[in-house]
């Protein structure tokens, strides 16, 4: 497989060094792996704190700046960051206010950063964590014990974000983060497998003329594979496993979000069927938003996702935001 890289070692430190030259507003370390906005910590704002491994990008680091997150703790490809990173992170932004960690479910992260969370209190932050666990399509899989974290972490990070942009306090922040997350769902779909540096072929087999239904951001396997299917067929799959756990009782926030591979001409395609599924079933849409968000590298593919918002929740979501990978209003 080609790669536009040096060598497998150093793909992470060399995308800091390039981050940092691209976004001199933020803070990149690259030695420590921490990503920081270049105003942390804001006085009397809640810092928000996220990470994962690399290789989803812009998740998490192309999400750090006013209105969403603080900090990011990119970990190796595909790898949880280690508790050093956050406490470092937390300790970057912390004005006094407190520190929200938001964790995706999978194994290590959720070990790491409560570990990190201990460690920070040590040294006196506040910390509140929330989980996120949006995926609708296994309950366990290689990664996690339970439901994985995917598309959500998106909203979870930007709705918070805004909440903690105008001064909110910890216990407020924690909670509309939770209540995101508790009124999202995801399902992704692959259509190709992806290719870590490390390993430099493809991570699993996905033979020509099949897709995995249900992945998760790692390349998980989902709930079946099929034939291939069209984008229509997809899209009722897809929105159909969600609104089956999912009865949205208000308008939804709308991800139709590209895995890395997968082109926009494509991704608006799908995202008409999936508006059209919506409207079939009654779901009222407020806002949607299409491309490539929460990717696994090189993977052909998509995922839906969808946010359930009442009118507080969609003021924050509208709300001025500007960082590398998201920013409106500013």
């Amino acid at each position: 497989m080609k790669m536009l890289i040096n060598v497998p070692e150093t793909v992470v430190a060399d995308a800091l060094r390039g981050m940092a030259a691209a976004h001199p507003e933020l803070t990149v370390d690259v030695e420590n792996r921490v990503v920081v906005r270049g105003d942390a910590p804001v006085a009397g704002k809640v810092g928000l704190v996220s990470g994962g491994g690399s290789g989803h990008e812009p998740l998490h680091g192309g999400f750090v700046g006013p209105g969403m997150l603080s900090a990011a703790c990119p970990g190796e490809v595909f790898t949880s960051p280690v508790p050093d990173q956050m406490v470092r992170a937390a300790a970057a932004v912390d004005s006094g206010a407190g520190v929200l960690f938001i964790v995706k479910n999978y194994t290590g992260d959720v070990l790491n950063f409560d570990m990190a969370a201990e460690l920070a209190e040590d040294e006196g932050v506040q910390v509140a964590k929330v989980l996120v666990n949006d995926d609708v399509a296994v309950t366990d899989s290689l990664y996690t014990a339970g439901r994985r974290g995917t598309g959500a972490t998106l909203f979870v990070e930007k709705i918070a974000g805004a909440a903690a942009e105008e001064g909110q306090p910890l216990e407020r922040v924690a909670a509309l983060a939770k209540q995101v997350n508790e009124n999202s769902r995801s399902f992704g779909v692959a259509l190709s497998a992806v290719t870590t540096p490390a390993k430099g072929a493809p991570t699993f087999d996905l033979p020509a003329g099949e897709l995995e239904l249900g992945i998760g951001i790692h390349g998980e396997p989902g709930r079946e594979r099929r034939p291939m299917m069209t984008s229509g067929e997809i899209a009722d799959f897809a929105v159909g496993a969600i609104l089956d756990d999912l009865t949205p009782r208000n308008p939804v926030l709308v991800l139709v979000n590209g895995m890395g591979a997968t082109p926009l001409l494509e991704l608006y395609g799908f995202n008409a069927e999936v508006q059209r599924v919506l409207g079939e079933r009654g779901v009222p849409v407020a806002r949607v938003l299409v491309g490539n968000y929460v990717t696994s590298l090189d993977m052909a593919g998509a995922s839906v996702t969808l946010c359930q918002v009442d009118e507080e929740l969609l003021r924050l979501w509208d709300a001025p935001v500007r960082t590398p990978g998201l920013r409106w209003g500013m």
